[in-house]
């Protein structure tokens, strides 16, 4: 099983507002961003989305290490989705994507840590950037 290593991270112009997330997938000396925006979102679905995305980005099962800025991600997987599932996401935000989640993840032997934002980690100061950019040019493409 390759083993890949994902950064991610979400921005929003506004909460809600326009957003944008990032996810760069790495393996061995290989890299690819694969980027997003949407309007009307929040800060969280940006998050999720980058994992989201960068899991949908691969094409075969793989063990994958995410770092992520965002505790609600993280402790969503980590610790909450189980619960989550169990009670059908009764009164949980997000239900859609944290189905979609599940469904790109399920593949895969997935686990998430949580770095701390703004902090000089190199791949999650890029990834806010180009989440960042991307919610600035759909929120410049809207008028």
């Amino acid at each position: 099983m390759k083993k890949i290593q994902i950064f991610t991270d979400g921005s929003c112009l506004g909460n809600p507002g326009f957003g944008g997330y990032c996810a760069i997938v790495k393996y061995k000396d290989h890299e690819k961003i694969v980027k997003g925006a949407n309007k009307d979102t929040t800060n969280n679905q940006m998050e999720l989305s980058a994992v989201i995305e960068g899991l949908r980005a691969l094409k075969e099962p793989c063990e994958v290490s995410v770092t992520s800025d965002s505790t609600y991600v993280v402790k969503g997987v980590n610790e909450w989705l189980i619960n989550w599932v169990k009670k059908d996401f009764k009164k949980i935000k997000n239900k859609e994507l944290w189905l979609e989640y599940i469904k790109v993840s399920k593949s895969h032997k997935v686990q998430l840590s949580w770095v701390k934002a703004h902090n000089g980690h190199a791949e999650n100061e890029q990834c806010d950037e180009v989440a960042r950019n991307e919610a600035t040019l759909l929120q410049q493409k809207a008028g």
